[in-house]
């Protein structure tokens, strides 16, 4: 068993992370926690520790100052960012110190499978040892580089189809383009290519709002709503 530790401020959302985790084969939640200290401690006295779910925003350090101890400390724990967190400058952060794979939230169950499950086929393909040859290293970082969201056309990010995906999820009604860019931060033109592609697929339904003149405004809704 994979065993992994949660760790995220809020502690529904730490509940709802470690039964996902919990699902999927092979993967076992080691423990929880809440803070930057807490989660140090964690590591410090879990008897067996393969993986961290580990969330940026927390109340007394950030998920990377984490990681920078648990560093110097001689931990070298995988990591898996699972985060709100964005920015450019916070991602670059993340993989230069070592994390192996960045969740953005919000993102369902399917979206943390994907990534569990390329860590496991990442695992397998280390613990098989010996010397790698050029097809071994790019499975290796294939794995690593696994897609969340299968059936993505060429050129479209797991991340960002994830992320306009929640929206319309989350949303009490049916959203323009521009209204899933304002909500993902994204240009209205990418909003509007994500939700082309999921109403092609069959996960979002297009529906028209007509006006006092021009064109009907295109709004889109989650499939699964009325």
């Amino acid at each position: 068993m994979i065993e992994v530790l949660i760790v995220d401020d809020d502690t529904r959302v730490a509940r709802v992370n470690a039964a996902y985790v919990e699902k999927v084969p092979g993967f076992h939640v080691a423990g929880e926690a809440h803070s930057a200290a807490e989660a140090l401690r964690q590591v410090e006295l879990l008897p067996r520790l393969d993986l961290i779910l580990l969330d940026h925003y927390l109340p007394d350090e950030t998920g990377l100052e984490v990681v920078q101890e648990m560093r110097r400390r001689g931990h070298q724990t995988d990591v898996i960012m699972v985060t709100a967190a964005r920015d450019v400058t916070t991602v670059q952060a993340a993989m230069r110190q070592g994390a192996l794979q960045y969740l953005v939230k919000p993102f369902n169950f399917a979206g943390l499978r994907a990534k569990l499950e390329a860590y496991a086929e990442l695992r397998r393909t280390l613990d098989s040892g010996g010397e790698a040859e050029q097809a071994d290293v790019d499975r290796i970082f294939g794995a690593l580089s696994a897609p969340s969201e299968p059936g993505l056309p060429k050129g479209h990010s797991p991340t960002t189809a994830a992320l306009v995906r929640q929206s319309l999820m989350q949303a009490e009604g049916p959203l323009s383009a521009q209204e899933i860019a304002e909500r993902t931060g994204v240009s209205r033109q990418t909003a509007q290519r994500y939700l082309k592609h999921l109403e092609r697929t069959g996960r979002a339904r297009l529906t028209l709002k007509y006006g006092d003149a021009g064109r009907p405004e295109h709004r889109y809704v989650w499939a699964t709503r009325g």
